[in-house]
């Protein structure tokens, strides 16, 4: 790796910086239905500069950590981390993430240089189960109790705003839910 100075970080470039937001919304499984939660949160995302894969892929790699907190108690109910990353000659954009629930995901998508009607720009990642080039990775126990078997991920970025929309789908409870998260974040 050398010095995120020289690197081209494409669209993730916006992404730099660390970002709050007390808009947000998680819809979650639970036994009998569903449980909202309100929560706030801090997402710091930090250049990390190139990383070169078997001497002939150049990627750009911002690291990050979310920290999500409900609103109705202020607990830490989600902590994040991972990297996003531009394939600028193929014109791809990855996200790898850890939870600490034993569960992984690497998703990714074609970046098309799209824009909000605002001007921000929109990166879109994706992966499943069954997918041979994004996929997830989780433990026995969650495999056997909280499969996941999809993720999508949807971010519009600029002008000092970020907001997201994530969808990940689980086998819980004896039924496929759609665990969803969104939320509008501003530039410290």
């Amino acid at each position: 790796m050398s010095g995120s100075k020289q690197m081209d970080y494409g669209p993730l470039s916006q992404l730099i910086g660390v970002w709050k937001g007390d808009k947000g919304l998680d819809v979650a499984p639970e036994p009998d239905g569903t449980e909202n939660n309100p929560y706030y949160e801090t997402i710091t995302f930090t250049a990390v500069g190139n990383v070169t894969n078997a001497e002939s892929q150049l990627l750009a790699a911002v690291h990050y950590r979310q920290i999500v907190q409900r609103k109705s108690n202020h607990e830490v109910f989600h902590d994040e981390t991972g990297y996003w990353m531009w394939d600028a000659e193929a014109g791809i954009i990855m996200h790898s993430l850890s939870i600490p629930r034993a569960v992984c995901v690497l998703a990714g998508g074609t970046y098309r240089g799209e824009k909000t009607p605002a001007g921000s720009i929109l990166l879109e990642v994706s992966a499943a189960l069954d997918d041979k080039d994004w996929t997830i990775i989780q433990s026995p126990f969650m495999r056997d109790n909280a499969r996941t078997t999809g993720f999508r991920h949807r971010i519009a970025v600029g002008n000092g705003k970020l907001s997201y929309a994530e969808t990940t789908t689980l086998e819980i409870y004896g039924k496929v839910f759609e665990h969803t998260d969104q939320n509008e974040l501003l530039r410290e």
